[in-house]
């Protein structure tokens, strides 16, 4: 790992988002998030997903220019349609619409079709919990086969993740998993740097278990198993089917289509407990759990129980004084955009 200031991260961002097509102020917003993400030590989802963004800037299937549609609009609930504009600046606008009419009607909820890649879900989550607010987020791409159906080898569904944030005291709880048992980005991780798993997540084209990201570049292509893995593995797709509930059938826009651009459709969910029991009663509840999960006996060897939230509050702290931590393998995907484009490379923190 290397160190970077986050100012020096941000500007280079910027100035690919912006040299690969896209409007000033949408790559301030993309730029930012990706930044913070990886402040919160997400690193797979941040600075990194520019070496995937430039390319489909550059085709045109991230839409450079523009705004989102509102296709339906109830009052507590609506549907967008992202016109695969780049999702961190689609949630952004769609967290504002939500957190502003939860405040009034306690509750509001978007489905939103067409979008572009929204990213680390904790990321956005975290903006609401700040404000005091509970946001749940799940996300599917309709174009997408990389998880098998529990019992299949032919992969069909995306890693489909979903998160929750809420306050939490110090900091928001985090909650961020998907129904998959690793992500897409997991795996363009561990085959860039040439590595296997730790454990078989994987499913080759025969039905076989296994550690080797590859298959899902092998011809027939395999995939990545479902949370609950070999064993357990109708958990995951029983929440994989959720999700695809959510984010196409809400939406209204999905597998139905079969798009064959690289998007999101997404459901947000907005709740503000002011308008339950109240934010005082929430609070209590909240810190009671927590603290009590917190001094549960760990697991001999295994350290203390940490509640989500708690790693990322930690990464934040250690950037914050230290400077953001980049594995090498991102460091030369976005070093060799950097050369491509023509610009330099921030020196890294002693």
């Amino acid at each position: 790992m290397q160190r970077f200031a986050r100012d020096d991260l941000f500007d280079l961002a910027h100035s690919l988002l912006t040299g690969g097509g896209l409007d000033p102020e949408k790559a301030r917003v993309v730029a930012d998030l990706l930044i913070r993400t990886d402040e919160l030590g997400v690193t797979t989802h941040g600075i990194s997903m520019v070496s995937y963004y430039l390319p489909e800037l550059a085709s045109g299937r991230m839409t450079s220019d523009g705004r989102h549609e509102v296709v339906t609009d109830r009052g507590a609930t609506q549907v967008w349609d992202g016109n695969y504009l780049p999702g961190h600046w689609v949630m952004t606008h769609a967290l504002d619409a939500a957190m502003a009419r939860a405040r009034d009607t306690g509750i509001a909820a978007i489905a939103i079709r067409r979008s572009h890649h929204i990213g680390c879900l904790s990321t956005l989550t975290r903006i609401a919990a700040l404000q005091g607010q509970i946001c749940y987020i799940a996300t599917s791409d309709p174009s997408g086969q990389w998880v098998a159906p529990y019992g299949g080898v032919e992969p069909l569904l995306t890693p489909n993740p979903w998160a929750i944030g809420y306050p939490g005291g110090d900091h928001p709880v985090l909650i961020d998993t998907c129904a998959s048992i690793t992500t897409v980005s997991k795996v363009r991780e561990h085959i860039n740097s040439g590595t296997q798993f730790a454990h078989p997540w994987m499913l080759d084209a025969e039905g076989n278990a296994t550690t080797d990201p590859n298959v899902v570049n092998a011809t027939p292509k395999g995939s990545i198993l479902p949370v609950g893995g070999m064993d357990h593995g109708h958990k995951g797709f029983a929440m994989s089917l959720m999700v695809e509930m959510l984010t196409q059938g809400l939406s209204g826009h999905g597998r139905v289509e079969a798009p064959d651009r690289w998007g999101a459709n997404v459901f947000l969910q907005v709740m503000d407990p002011a308008a339950f029991a109240g934010a005082g009663a929430f609070e209590a509840q909240v810190d009671h759990l927590n603290a009590a999960c917190r001094d549960s006996t760990p697991v001999p060897g295994r350290g203390p129980v940490r509640i989500p939230g708690d790693r990322a509050a930690s990464a934040m702290a250690a950037a914050e004084t230290q400077g953001i931590a980049l594995p090498d393998e991102v460091l030369t995907r976005i070093r060799n955009c950097a050369q491509t484009a023509g610009l330099g490379f921030p020196a890294a923190l002693a």
